[in-house]
C-alpha cells in the first residue's frame, strides 16, 4: 500500500469518526419512537410512559410511545429489529426477550445480532397471590395446602414461557407442589380469574395485582425481590419462605436497532440514567412498585447474555415451547 493510499484510509476514517460525532451532537432533531411491544395500561407500559415523559423533556423532543403488542413481545421487538439504525426508534424491552430464543424455534430476529443494548432500566418483582378463598396466609401453609390437594390447583400466568409462568413453574417445581397451568393473554385476563376464584394462585408483576391486594380480593404470600418491598414490608420475600436465593423480577430495558451509531448509543444511555435518577421518576415508578437500575452500555449487555442462558436452563426444565 501507498503512503498516498494510506493518508487516504486515516483521512476516511477520521471523517467517518467526525461525522459520527456531529451526528450524536444533533441527534435528536426530531421526535423518537419508543416501541412498547406490549399492550397499553399494561405494567410495561406504565414505567415505559414515565421514562419516555422524561427523556423528552432532557432531549428536547417528544418521544412518542407506540404500542405494538404480540406474540410475548416479539412483534414488537421484530419492528424494532427492522426501523432505520438511526437513534429515532427504540426498544423498550422487557425480560422476556431474554426468554424468546429458547421459546420459539424461529424468531423473526436474532437477539444478539440486531441488536444493541442501551440500558437496563427497572425491575418490577413478581408477587406470589392466592385467592381469599385458600386457607394459608404464608407460604408455608399454602405449599402444605397445595402438597395435600394434589392436582386440585390451578396457576394463571400473562401467557406460556412468560416470567409469569415460568416464576411460578419455578416455585411449583422448587416446593413439589402438583398444579395445573393456564396460561392467559395477558396479566388483567389473569389477575380478573383469580380475583373471580377461576383459578388459585399465580406469580404476577406487583404492579398488576396492588389493586387487589390492597382491597384484600387477593391475598399476598411473597415478593419474588431480593430484599422485602418498601410497599409491603412485612410481606417476605421467596428467599426468607424457603427458597434461599431464589430472585426473579419483570425486568426492562432499552435496546436500538444494531448499526446504531455508537455516540447515539451512549448518549441515550447518558440520559436514561441520568432520567432514573430523578427524583420524580423514582417517585412515579415506586407508586407502581417498580425499582429503578440503571446501567453502563456493557453492564447490560452482559446482564442480557446473562439472562439468556438462565432463561433457557428453566424453559428447558419446563418442557415449554412455542411455535
Amino acid at each position: 500500500m501507498t503512503v498516498i493510499s494510506r493518508r487516504a484510509l486515516v483521512a476516511a476514517a477520521l471523517a467517518l469518526t467526525a461525522a459520527g460525532g456531529a451526528f450524536a451532537q444533533a441527534w435528536p432533531t426530531k421526535p423518537i419512537t419508543m416501541v412498547v411491544p406490549f399492550p397499553p395500561g399494561g405494567p410495561t407500559d406504565l414505567v415505559a410512559r414515565v421514562l419516555a415523559q422524561k427523556l423528552g423533556e432532557q432531549l428536547g423532543q417528544n418521544v412518542i410511545v407506540d404500542n405494538k403488542g404480540g406474540a410475548n413481545g416479539n412483534i414488537g421487538a421484530q419492528a424494532v429489529a427492522r426501523a432505520p439504525a438511526d437513534g429515532y426508534t427504540i426498544l423498550y424491552n422487557t425480560s422476556s426477550i431474554t426468554l424468546s430464543p429458547a421459546l420459539y424455534k424461529n424468531l423473526p430476529y436474532n437477539l444478539e445480532k440486531d441488536f444493541a443494548p442501551v440500558a437496563l432500566t427497572a425491575v418490577v418483582p413478581l408477587a406470589l397471590v392466592v385467592h381469599p378463598s385458600i386457607p394459608a396466609n404464608n407460604v408455608k401453609e399454602f405449599v402444605a395446602y397445595a402438597k395435600a390437594n394434589p392436582g386440585k390447583l390451578t396457576y394463571g400466568s400473562a401467557g406460556n414461557g412468560n416470567v409469569t409462568h415460568l416464576g411460578a413453574f419455578q416455585f411449583v417445581q422448587a416446593n413439589g407442589i402438583d398444579a395445573v397451568h393456564a396460561p392467559f393473554k395477558g396479566s388483567a385476563p389473569a389477575d380478573v380469574a383469580l380475583v373471580a376464584g377461576e383459578i388459585q394462585f399465580l406469580t404476577d408483576t406487583i404492579n398488576s395485582v396492588m389493586p387487589f391486594i390492597k382491597d384484600k380480593r387477593l391475598k399476598l404470600l411473597a415478593v419474588t425481590s431480593a430484599k422485602r418491598m418498601s410497599l409491603f414490608p412485612d410481606t417476605p420475600t421467596l428467599a426468607e419462605s424457603g427458597m434461599p436465593g431464589f430472585e426473579v423480577g419483570a425486568w426492562q430495558g432499552v435496546m436500538v436497532p444494531a448499526a446504531t451509531p455508537k455516540a447515539v448509543v451512549d448518549r441515550l444511555n447518558a440520559e436514561i440514567n441520568k432520567a432514573l435518577n430523578n427524583p420524580d421518576v423514582k417517585a412515579k415508578l415506586a407508586v407502581q412498585g417498580a425499582e429503578p437500575l440503571g446501567s453502563t452500555v456493557p453492564e447490560y449487555a452482559a446482564y442480557v447474555k446473562k439472562e439468556i442462558a438462565r432463561w433457557a436452563q428453566v424453559v428447558k426444565a419446563s418442557g415449554v415451547t412455542i411455535e
